[in-house]
């Protein structure tokens, strides 16, 4: 699907605007993109179809630019002089129906002239006269660049002494690829053949392989010169055709030069291969903290585990006044020590990321929510741990045997008392049918320490190996620390997978861009015979 470049640029200016919000480029290269040049020859004029050929007058102080276009008028429109600098405002000159009434507003109606003719053969051209490039004004230069991107030929203009003029020529370095040139050596009535071959020399090194240059005598000198070639060359190439492939080619151009842009933005916001070390990069950051954090936790979870011992019934039975307990004697785990651990943790990943070119806002702003995450995960997971530790104390084997030992407690003293009560039945039973002597006093003694001992027994086991509540705490706190380490390291897992699906999704808005701006597209080829093909910069 092609897209115009004005569409490219909107497109371009939206998905700046969104990444420097979130943290993706920075200001200054979202500005770079935001700003990019949308003008264009055809912002000149409030209707659609074919227009003039707009050519502009361009130089240094002094060389004859105004003198050009007021002889090509035939008379004085362009204020000429030999004060420097001689022209400060811009000159239109142009065909009565031409209607040119609402310039952009970047370019200054108070220091614009315009002046208007009726000759048909000169309809399809506008012609600029502007001020002089060099100027100590800053004004002037303002000006000049203010006006470029509506131009479509520029007609380079120079003298045998300012040929070399250092301004213009970057300029022209800066600006080749864009227009169409012409080159001027105006006042060659006092030039040489050396001065035309040296120039000619200097433009096939800026990228003209064959320039066109016209030598011109603006004075009251009568010798012949090439501006009547000049004008010939400017209105042979003043057709519809011409216009379309400028704008064609000027087009292509800026595409290129926003689809480098884009290019040099995509690297600022990181690589696939640097977002795919990141959760190894973290895990490895994640498992040295949480060792120290370990550590660190020792002493206070012995603490609190002792306080929760001393305070299990009410921590089990009323979780408020526990909690308020526990909070009035400063027992929490979490203190200034571990958030200050943690938030050198996730600063140091931070800068880790930062070292592989990643940028690091997103990441930030997404771990700034765990960083007031952790203190609850820890809390939350070491209280429930801990709960569920002071409910279940002991192992699954230890309880086990505790609930053996507590059946043994009641079954074991009623089955003493059953078989003391059936000895005593049947020793009565007996002692009246024969003349055995009844039970007596040893076996009240003995069975009374039987029903004893079947009682006192897991009575005692019970006692001694009832599973100790600090204890128990401690294995619940030190669950719960475990818990919350393997939580906060999945969140921040979860907050890099985060970052990385938002990064994806940037490098495919990016690149959909990139695409659309044509990179198989080139510039519109143009008959290498056309005076035209010599008057650009490949």
């Amino acid at each position: 699907m092609a897209y115009d470049y004005s569409s490219l640029v909107e497109k371009t200016k939206h998905w700046a605007k969104q990444a420097v919000a979130a943290g993706w480029i920075n200001a200054d290269a979202a500005q770079h993109l935001i700003d990019v040049d949308t003008r264009t020859p055809d912002a000149l004029f409030n209707h659609s179809g074919s227009r003039p050929l707009i050519v502009a007058f361009m130089g240094g102080t002094g060389v004859g630019k105004s003198s050009l276009l007021n002889r090509l008028a035939g008379k004085a429109i362009a204020r000429a002089g030999v004060e420097r600098p001689t022209s400060r405002e811009v000159t239109l000159y142009h065909h009565h129906s031409v209607a040119i009434k609402h310039l952009p507003e970047q370019l200054p109606l108070a220091q614009i002239k315009t002046a208007e003719h009726d000759n048909e053969a000169r309809k399809n051209v506008i012609w600029i006269d502007m001020p002089d490039f060099d100027s100590t004004e800053q004004s002037n230069k303002r000006q000049v660049l203010e006006w470029l991107p509506h131009i479509d030929m520029l007609i380079y203009v120079v003298s045998p002494e300012r040929y070399r003029d250092e301004k213009a020529w970057r300029l022209l370095l800066a600006e080749g690829g864009r227009h169409a040139w012409l080159f001027v050596l105006n006042q060659w009535d006092r030039g040489q053949t050396e001065q035309y071959e040296d120039f000619k020399q200097q433009l096939h090194k800026a990228g003209f392989a064959d320039p066109v240059i016209f030598k011109t005598i603006c004075g009251d000198s009568s010798q012949a010169d090439e501006f009547a070639q000049l004008e010939s060359t400017i209105s042979s190439l003043a057709t519809e055709h011409i216009v379309a492939q400028l704008e064609q080619r000027s087009s292509q151009i800026k595409k290129d030069e926003l689809k480098k842009n884009l290019q040099s933005t995509r690297q600022l916001i990181g690589s696939v291969s640097a977002f795919q070390q990141l959760p190894t990069l973290w895990q490895e950051q994640w498992q040295r903290s949480a060792h120290v954090l370990q550590q660190g936790f020792a002493w206070p979870i012995q603490q609190l585990a002792r306080h929760y011992a001393d305070h299990a019934a009410d921590l089990l039975n009323n979780p408020a006044t526990a909690k308020y307990a526990a909070s009035g004697t400063k027992m929490n785990l979490w203190d200034d020590w571990s958030e200050a651990r943690f938030d050198d943790a996730l600063d140091e990943f931070v800068i880790n990321a930062d070292q592989l070119s990643i940028p690091v806002s997103p990441l930030k702003k997404q771990l700034s929510a765990l960083r007031e995450k952790a203190p609850k995960i820890v809390q939350a997971q070491s209280e429930l741990s801990a709960r569920q530790a002071l409910a279940n104390p002991g192992n699954a084997l230890h309880r086990g045997f505790l609930k053996f030992m507590r059946l043994c407690e009641i079954v074991l003293p009623l089955a003493a008392i059953c078989w003391v009560g059936y000895q005593v039945f049947i020793g009565y039973y007996t002692s009246n049918m024969t003349n055995v002597e009844y039970l007596g006093v040893d076996f009240a003694i003995h069975s009374s320490l039987l029903i004893a001992i079947t009682w006192l027994t897991p009575f005692f086991i019970l006692k001694k190996l009832k599973p100790s509540l600090e204890k128990s705490a401690l294995r619940g706190l030190n669950k719960g620390v475990n818990n919350a380490i393997n939580m906060i390291d999945g969140e921040a897992l979860l907050v890099i997978e985060n970052v990385s699906h938002e990064y994806t999704e940037q490098i495919k808005q990016l690149d959909g861009i990139i695409e659309f701006c044509g990179a198989a597209d080139r510039l519109p080829s143009i008959d290498s015979n056309s005076p035209l093909a010599r008057m650009l910069i490949d």
